[in-house]
């Protein structure tokens, strides 16, 4: 609920999470627990029984750190009304978010899906489950740490600007390669931003730095070294949490913001 949880989870909850919840193939019997399922030929070309099986082996299986059906919303709304051509997901795990906002972005005419991946395990589950759910020709997964592969879709051309940017990577970086993206260029106004966990684990960095003024952006540049990133600090934001579950029915929120002007 946005502006506060005024509701109780509701529905089933994954299984909740271990010390160690990725990596440890649990992604790979993910991945054979969806080719081999009962109901395989019903999948095909079906993005939302691809994402029922995955939320099946969540609940029934192992607990995976997908955004899940409940947060998800929020940002499908978002691609809803941002009717954005171009995507780029910063994290990509098992390719959950990817086929949930691919396939609400081809429904509004977009052309392409960026899912950035570091791990090239991790960036073959997608392909393969994206192939499945009919969104291999609107996906395109790129596998490398998320500010290398910014920087080279910039450098070649593939990619000139955002529409709509989700963050779900490791939550150091979510500033990080915000900056980088200031910094080439593809923010612009209108350009919308979704980060996810920002209660759960939580990203205070992120948080001021998206709710900070020009000003304050500013006046932060004084005190940083000349390797650090220094962003577009004139980019105008209008920034909203947006709370809801993680799929194991704990509290979390998505982070909202629009660019909505440059500061002359």
């Amino acid at each position: 609920m946005e502006g506060g949880q005024t509701q109780s989870f509701q529905g089933v909850a994954y299984q909740p999470q271990e010390d160690v919840y990725f990596d440890d193939g649990r992604e790979h019997e993910l991945l054979q627990f969806v080719l081999n399922h009962p109901k395989v030929e019903q999948l095909k070309r079906n993005p939302q029984k691809v994402l029922d099986v995955i939320d099946e082996f969540g609940r029934t299986k192992k607990y995976l750190m997908n955004i899940g059906e409940y947060k998800s919303k929020t940002v499908v709304e978002l691609i809803k009304d941002r009717k954005p051509q171009v995507m780029v997901e910063l994290g990509g795990y098992v390719g959950y978010s990817a086929i949930a906002f691919a396939a609400a972005l081809r429904e509004c005419g977009g052309s392409v899906y960026y899912s950035l991946e570091k791990s090239p395990e991790f960036g073959k589950v997608i392909m393969n489950l994206a192939d499945l759910a009919g969104l291999g020709e609107v996906i395109r997964v790129v596998v490398g740490p998320s500010s290398d592969s910014l920087r080279r879709l910039h450098a070649d051309g593939s990619l000139t600007q955002i529409d709509l940017l989700f963050l779900d990577h490791y939550k150091p970086l979510y500033t990080q390669d915000l900056k980088i993206c200031e910094e080439l260029g593809l923010v612009k106004v209108g350009t919308v931003l979704a980060a996810d966990n920002v209660i759960k684990p939580g990203n205070p960095p992120y948080l001021e730095y998206v709710r900070s003024s020009v000003e304050k952006k500013n006046e932060d540049l004084t005190k940083i070294t000349e390797s650090d990133l220094k962003g577009n600090p004139n980019l105008i934001y209008e920034s909203r949490l947006v709370e809801g579950w993680e799929p194991s029915g704990v509290p979390d929120a998505v982070e909202v913001t629009k660019c909505v002007g440059v500061h002359s």
